[in-house]
């Protein structure tokens, strides 16, 4: 059995899983949550794989949460919680000890372009680049300090978001200002969710039965963050996002694309402070700033209901998604598949449909009863006709963090 253990750290929180990449199984997965705010909460729960026979799980076995409440002072503390649920409730680590902890890391700039094995260097590098990602990185790295204390026999690795997508061209990745003073402050694009983006690639071309080389691809992944990606070959040569994850598509709170000279205007005429500034794209923009809700489900019913808000807010939200879709079809020079995924990609019915319904002079055509239909993993939703597959993809970023770990350490 070769078991990793992936951890996703944020400021006050981190998510686990457990994996058994044998038969890339979940053996057990987590939330420690509230650290640093007095009562901290975890959640730790037992996969009924955990409780497989050697030859397959066992039939009648479902998965168990157990929670546990108490002061989570640091990361450090939240990760002896985490051992101490492993142990109470399992499966038992001695019984199933990771051979590496992966660690998703929101920013490595244009110094990472692959999963790394975390050293003092390493760790010196995320810190410096946490000028780029001042929410994520610094609390991706206390995730792997606290780690490394927990598990200091294994090797850990630092998985990054904008890897992916160092392959992009200097075409596609330069912004057109000053050149010295992109460079000194290293301004360009990097694109995010590029685990996302490359798992989703990987398992669509595995889905249609031809290899990721062969394929022209555009991946949409839609939660609460969103972004688009054009990938070739497997490689990423656009990419929605670009020095933050806030260019590009419409998303729960963040603006997306918007004329640089707004922040001008409102500094000057509104008195808006940067940290303002700040607030209102990231946290008070998209679909909230729009319609006063960032769920997608709470647009759909209230535009049902004949909101006009609601209904402005999902026109806009298309409207964007058929833009990088064109522009994308262009830069490919047409496309092989289109995938939805994350949260609004493969539950919207809706929002598929909407944001394909022009692109029928490209080939693509969308079967309403497969679009509609509510199943789970991998599927088709365009006509056994159309010449553009398009699929909807469960993205499982987890898995991906895991399989590049193992790659650089097995």
């Amino acid at each position: 059995m070769s078991v990793v253990l992936v951890v996703n750290s944020g400021s006050s929180s981190f998510k686990y899983q457990l994996l058994d990449m044998t038969r890339e199984e979940v053996l057990a997965s987590g939330l420690v949550e509230r650290i640093g705010e007095g009562t901290g909460i975890a959640k730790h729960t037992v996969a009924a794989a955990a409780l497989a026979a050697p030859d397959g799980p066992a039939p009648t076995a479902t998965d168990a949460t157990y929670t546990i409440e108490r002061e989570i002072s640091d990361h450090t503390a939240g990760f002896a919680v985490m051992l101490e649920a492993f142990e109470q409730h399992g499966p038992a680590l001695d019984e199933h000890p990771p051979v590496a902890v992966g660690h998703r890391v929101v920013h490595g700039g244009a110094r990472f372009f692959a999963p790394t094995v975390v050293t003092p260097l390493v760790e010196i590098n995320i810190d410096e680049l946490s000028v780029l990602a001042p929410l994520h990185n610094p609390a991706n790295l206390a995730g792997i300090v606290a780690a490394k204390k927990a598990f200091p026999e294994v090797p850990h690795v630092a998985v990054f978001d904008t890897a992916f997508h160092q392959s992009l061209a200097p075409e596609a990745y330069t912004y057109a200002i000053d050149r010295e003073v992109a460079e000194a402050h290293r301004i360009r694009r990097y694109g995010f969710h590029g685990t996302s983006h490359k798992f989703v690639s990987e398992a669509a071309a595995a889905f249609v039965g031809r290899p990721v080389g062969e394929l022209k691809q555009i991946v949409f992944h839609l939660g609460n963050g969103a972004s688009v990606a054009a990938i070739e070959g497997g490689r990423s040569v656009d990419t929605s996002m670009g020095l933050t994850p806030l260019e590009g598509l419409v998303m729960g709170t963040r603006s997306g694309d918007l004329d640089p000279a707004v922040l001008l205007q409102l500094a000057r005429r509104a008195d808006m402070s940067i940290a303002d500034l700040d607030t209102l794209l990231n946290k008070r923009s998209g679909l909230l700033g729009l319609a006063g809700v960032s769920d997608m489900r709470d647009i759909g019913e209230r535009r049902d209901a004949g909101d006009p808000a609601a209904q402005l807010a999902f026109d806009v939200y298309i409207h964007r998604l058929r833009a990088y879709a064109g522009a994308y079809l262009a830069q490919l020079d047409g496309v092989d598949v289109i995938s939805f995924t994350a949260g609004v990609g493969e539950n919207s019915v809706r929002v598929r449909e909407e944001a394909m319904a022009t692109l029928g002079f490209a080939g693509v055509e969308i079967d309403p009863e497969r679009n509609a239909a509510r199943e789970r993993g991998i599927r088709r939703i365009s006509t056994d006709a159309s010449r553009v597959q398009v699929l909807v993809v469960p993205t499982d970023e987890e898995l991906e963090i895991a399989r590049q770990t193992l790659s650089v350490t097995a």
